[in-house]
């Protein structure tokens, strides 16, 4: 399945149903009176949040929406039926955009939150409504009002406990396929991986949490240079970030710094999120080689340096154990400053 992440589309509700101007009018009844129904309300767009979806492709090869109109009034005080609503079905996480892609109106991040979009027109009443006893016989009805039209944007952020960050065939899809049953693209190139891929890791016999691999970034993310930063989107909602390091490259503090640097420019807080740090790779070195370069990448950043392979699995077990640990703290932390403080009591 293609993934897609961001799309533009166009919503309507249904206009109301129009009043009807009717008399009634039967044998032996000489005063029937206006008998006009009202008309049916219009039909509402609204957009859900659905477990099982992880892409907006569905919203790829249609891009216009329009809910039912009301029904129209008919004689005999016959009111006209409401207009069927429709619901938009997008995975949890994702945003609702203005047309200007800047101004939100809503963030479905939980399963099942549900907002109306477009609210469907009035109906509009019928004769029967106007009369009085100075206007025994209106002759005229009002006709439905219109329904809200909208251009929005659906942009989706993957919901994630840990995402992988680091430049291009750092080892990062080889990492996710270690812990996890995702099955990303690997190969011995660079840009492997064009869109985020989600995999479920487990730790122990009840604790899971979900990471995010996202496409590699390189130095100039920030202004579009080859992926750009578009996918760091996905990581807004991780609790920590795994930034995965080359352990052959020649300079693994450079590596560190230039996507540290992208992070930075990106903003929306990404840059103050808890971080692990692992040299990868360490399959292609000697255990002397893989310690002396943790030790010089440990001095130049002033953070601990863990050592894995996802190719041969060493210190994969203990990464995952160290990031499920990192997890279990700040939920615990967010937890606990959730709470009312005080000795406040109900």
């Amino acid at each position: 399945m293609k993934f897609l992440d961001q799309t533009k589309i166009y919503v309507r509700s249904g206009n109301g149903g129009a009043g009807a101007v009717s008399f009634r009018r039967e044998k032996f009844i000489p005063f029937g009176g206006p008998d006009g129904g009202d008309g049916g309300r219009g039909g509402d767009v609204w957009i859900e949040a659905a477990d099982g979806l992880n892409t907006l492709i569905d919203y790829r090869y249609q891009q216009h929406f329009k809910a039912a109109t009301g029904g129209h009034g008919m004689g005999q005080n016959r009111h006209g039926a409401d207009g069927e609503s429709i619901t938009l079905k997008v995975p949890t996480g994702t945003q609702v955009l203005e047309e200007d892609k800047e101004t939100l109106i809503a963030d479905l991040d939980k399963p099942g939150m549900r907002i109306p979009i477009a609210r469907g027109g009035n109906g509009g009443f019928g004769n029967a409504y106007f009369k009085s006893s100075v206007n025994q016989a209106p002759r005229h009805a009002n006709p439905g009002q219109p329904g809200e039209e909208r251009t929005i944007w659906l942009r989706l952020k993957l919901i994630a406990d840990a995402g992988l960050v680091g430049l291009p065939n750092a080892g990062k899809s080889t990492f996710l396929r270690a812990v996890s049953s995702a099955t990303p693209k690997v190969a011995d190139y660079p840009f492997t991986t064009l869109h985020p891929h989600l995999g479920v890791v487990t730790v122990g016999d009840s604790e899971r949490f979900v990471m995010a691999d996202l496409p590699g970034l390189i130095e100039g993310a920030a202004e579009g240079t080859g992926l750009g930063t578009r996918f760091l989107g996905h990581v807004e909602r991780c609790v920590a970030l795994v930034h995965l390091i080359d352990g052959a490259s020649d300079d693994p503090a450079a590596a560190y710094e230039t996507v540290r640097r992208e992070i930075e420019a990106y903003g929306a807080g990404l840059d103050e999120k808890p971080e692990i740090v692992a040299l990868n790779k360490i399959d292609a070195l000697t255990p002397d080689d893989a310690a002396e370069k943790r030790d010089a990448l440990a001095a130049a950043i002033g953070k601990d340096v863990r050592l894995v392979s996802g190719v041969s699995g060493a210190g994969v077990r203990d990464l995952v154990n160290d990031i499920a640990a990192l997890l279990r703290a700040r939920r615990a932390a967010e937890s606990q400053e959730s709470q009312p403080q005080g000795d406040w009591a109900p």
